[in-house]
């Protein structure tokens, strides 16, 4: 049997640092492969088709899951986002490690799709750590921040279904975690 790298999945509750987390990784170990998911969301200023995102129209958002081209996708604020899969089977047997940063319902589907992947839950270093970062600067309204509390509590509640916790106390430890996973 060959050493191939398995895919790395990282998932955890909305506010705990996910994006944070991978962006340092990227910085300090650019062979880490993170998958670029398609989205039917327009870009924001100063996002570039396929850099951080593969942006799509529904139409062919609809072709992409109905042809299977899509390890998992899920609905988001009225938009939805999948992740390739013919990219990310393609790094995997080039040798490559590669990471995918994606919710829980994606992290569930890839369970199903492709078992031998590792899933990573980054949790917070406390419920009153996440509940800070998610009320943040106090400048949503209380069903807004309600409704995002609600849903941390489900993902937190999801954590026994992923290989391993890393609790995102400090953003290089975590880094290095995740970096000797991957490998």
């Amino acid at each position: 049997m060959t050493d191939r790298p398995r895919l790395t999945v990282l998932s955890g509750p909305s506010g705990v640092g996910k994006s944070t987390v991978v962006a340092h990784l990227r910085k300090a170990h650019p062979e880490v492969w993170l998958s670029v998911s398609a989205t039917t969301r327009h870009p924001r200023p100063g996002e570039r088709h396929g850099v951080q995102y593969y942006f799509v129209d529904d139409e062919e958002f609809d072709k992409l899951v109905a042809n299977g081209e899509l390890l998992e996708w899920a609905e988001f604020a009225g938009n939805r986002y999948g992740t390739p899969r013919r990219a990310v089977q393609h790094r995997l047997e080039a040798g490559d490690p590669v990471l995918l940063e994606i919710d829980l319902q994606g992290a569930r589907q890839i369970r199903e799709t492709m078992p031998e992947a590792r899933l990573v839950f980054l949790a917070p270093p406390s419920w009153e750590e996440l509940v800070r970062r998610l009320t943040g600067r106090g400048t949503e309204p209380p069903e807004v921040i309600e409704r995002r509390l609600a849903a941390a509590r489900t993902e937190l509640a999801a954590e026994p279904e992923f290989d391993t916790t890393l609790v995102n106390t400090s953003v290089e430890d975590v880094v290095t975690e995740l970096l000797a996973l991957i490998r």
